[in-house]
């Protein structure tokens, strides 16, 4: 019986840090939030009164599937941005339970690869559990529209996790694609492969 009541108290304490919702589903409207960017300065979705939508990512500096993707990445955002569909990076993980996740850490890794877009520091993870992302990275493609900002897609950038190189299949550039041609998105959501999210307390 002791060990019930344990287990109880111990499924409380997890569920009080982890998200209770599934997050965000295509075709919900995401309010806007305000975070701040590695340069200091808060970012806010309003800020790009002049984009069509974002590409939202959820990655972070030490996962080995988010260094594969850094490239196509930065690739993403410098064919879309000037399309209407910047990237927007956030780290959803916790400097509490991995430190090299921390602001600081961000700043560095940001630096290094050149990174010409926010990559946004979420220290309360209340963003991050709106949309409750699974893994780093994980990709939300938001499209701009009389009602708000809606979910269009969710899922993988493409379909090679370790290898862009060998992808065939480019999740995020043909719904940005179809979205820009005024066009429903085909495939709206694909299983995102990477590293789970770092809760606080987990």
């Amino acid at each position: 019986m002791k060990k019930l009541i344990l287990l109880f108290v111990v499924g409380l304490a997890s569920l009080g840090a982890r998200p209770v919702s599934d997050g965000y589903q295509v075709g919900d409207t995401v309010p806007d939030f305000k975070l701040k960017n590695v340069d200091g300065k808060m970012v806010s979705l309003a800020d790009f009164s002049a984009a069509k939508g974002f590409i939202v990512i959820f990655d972070c500096n030490t996962c080995p599937m988010s260094r594969a993707y850094n490239s196509r990445i930065i690739a993403l955002n410098k064919k879309y941005a000037s399309q209407g569909f910047p990237v927007v990076l956030i780290n959803p993980n916790s400097a509490e339970v991995v430190a090299e996740e921390s602001f600081d850490a961000m700043q560095k890794h940001a630096k290094e690869h050149g990174y010409d877009f926010p990559y946004l520091y979420d220290q309360s993870q209340d963003v991050v559990r709106k949309f409750n992302p699974s893994n780093t990275p994980h990709t939300f493609v938001l499209n701009k529209t009389s009602d708000g900002l809606k979910v269009a897609y969710i899922g993988a950038i493409d379909n090679n996790s370790r290898d862009g190189a060998k992808a065939d299949k480019h999740f995020v550039e043909e719904a940005v694609n179809e979205l820009l041609a005024g066009k429903p998105v085909t495939v709206t959501k694909t299983k995102a492969i990477g590293c789970s999210v770092k809760w606080k307390n987990s």
